[in-house]
């Protein structure tokens, strides 16, 4: 019974009994909905100041801005280097599989998607580029846009470290609304159990476990090739760090079981900045790096979008030649990147490169829907687990990882005294 003290066995139990209720009782468990939506948006309106603090914080006590600009191109560079892959990894995979091959739908009889048109408009290259840019400063917090409130932090934290010593009494401030932050996640924590259990029960209440079977090759696919990425290629930049993956997998067990249980890797980011600092990466690099991957380092959506594209096609009978497919692959280099600022995230990018692409017809979308929710669970945490190795991947080519430290915390061992 000890083991039930734990958070991550809890919300275990709670993911295996909400998708038992609803399989039995799929009514009620569509009317659960609400605990899961609650709870997200509760840790949601945290993370603009917990992201603002982290990054004032830490940037401002860096007082070398060249530092700055260093870690931030080779956080763009490690980004742009794996979300590459995984593109590329999703498109060999699926021309091998096939998953669409054999359903022949008409593109003409299928539904519309004419409801995510209006979004998918977000992402286009200006339009990405100014909804960075917030209209108010109190907006970016408003609107819970995680680069709008990137941007207003890392100016600030420059400003701060420009100040210098004239900024420490602001800076001590924002370490005290840090940790008041933090206390406050630990509160909603308790709820996490409860929201697991509510938002596994409106999944499968809602879409059934028989919505499945239909689409079972290609969920199996999207499955194994997120397993198969983060076994061989997140693992392998773990041992290039000299650390181990599954040491590592370990130790956020917590954080990857609250995101299967809500489908968002958005209630983890609290927990994943504590856990990564006290691994012993460098405060700066954890507070700039990694919410900077929630928006830039998708590796999950990344395998989804390009599988899902090309599924699309096989199901339709839409003929690619290499250089089509090599192009949706270039597309989905930028239109992935603004997956994080639109609702509906990787649905909605697929929706405007399966429209950028004019090729493939976009009502073909309707054939996945179903089993979208379940993919999204995957690629959630999927992007959760690279965007943590990208900070210490990040901090360790930065000098700035503690590695006696970090084999010490993933062993289980209690660190140092006089370390946090």
């Amino acid at each position: 019974m000890k083991y039930l003290r734990h958070l991550y066995v809890q919300v275990l139990v709670a993911v295996v009994l909400g998708s038992l209720v609803g399989h039995f009782q799929p009514e009620f468990g569509t009317a659960l909905q609400p605990l899961g939506d609650a709870f997200i948006k509760a840790v949601k309106m945290l993370i603009g100041p917990i992201i603002f603090s982290t990054i004032v914080i830490g940037i401002g006590g860096m007082r070398d801005l060249r530092k700055v600009g260093r870690v931030g191109l080779k956080a763009l560079v490690y980004f742009e280097i794996l979300t590459t892959l995984a593109l590329l990894i999703g498109l060999l995979v699926v021309n091998w599989v096939q998953p669409g091959a054999g359903i022949h739908a008409s593109a003409s009889d299928l539904a519309g998607t004419s409801s995510y048109a209006a979004a998918a408009e977000k992402l286009t290259l200006v339009g990405f580029l100014l909804n960075i840019i917030p209209t108010t400063f109190v907006g970016a917090f408003a609107s819970g846009e995680i680069l709008q409130v990137l941007l207003i932090a890392v100016l600030c934290g420059v400003a701060a470290a420009q100040l210098g010593e004239k900024a420490e009494t602001a800076i001590h401030l924002l370490e005290v609304l840090f940790k008041i932050l933090m206390r406050v996640v630990g509160i909603i924590m308790l709820f996490a159990p409860l929201a697991a259990f509510g938002a596994m029960a409106f999944t499968v209440g809602k879409y059934g476990l028989e919505s499945l079977a239909s689409l079972a090759k290609l969920l199996l696919s999207v499955y194994l090739t997120m397993g198969a990425f983060i076994v061989l290629v997140l693992g392998a930049v773990m041992r290039l760090v000299g650390l181990s993956l599954w040491r590592y997998l370990r130790y956020i067990r917590e954080e990857i079981l609250l995101v299967i249980g809500t489908s968002s890797s958005e209630p983890a980011l609290p927990g994943m900045l504590a856990k990564l600092e006290r691994l012993g990466c460098a405060r700066p690099i954890v507070g700039l790096v990694l919410p900077t991957g929630y928006s830039f380092n998708l590796d999950g959506t990344c395998i989804y979008l390009t599988m899902a594209a090309v599924f699309v096609a096989q199901a339709t009978d839409t003929p690619l030649t290499l250089l089509q497919q090599l192009g949706i692959v270039g597309i989905l280099l930028l239109t992935s990147k603004g997956a994080a600022a639109v609702t509906g995230g990787g649905f909605v990018t697929l929706s405007a490169t399966l429209k950028s692409t004019h090729v493939i017809p976009e009502n073909g979308l309707s054939l996945i829907i179903g089993i979208d929710r379940f993919m999204s669970e995957a690629r959630a945490v999927t992007n959760l687990i690279g965007n943590g190795v990208a900070v210490i991947a990040v901090a360790a080519w930065e000098g700035e990882l503690d590695r006696e430290r970090a084999r010490q915390v993933l062993a289980g061992e209690t660190p140092p005294s006089g370390q946090p």
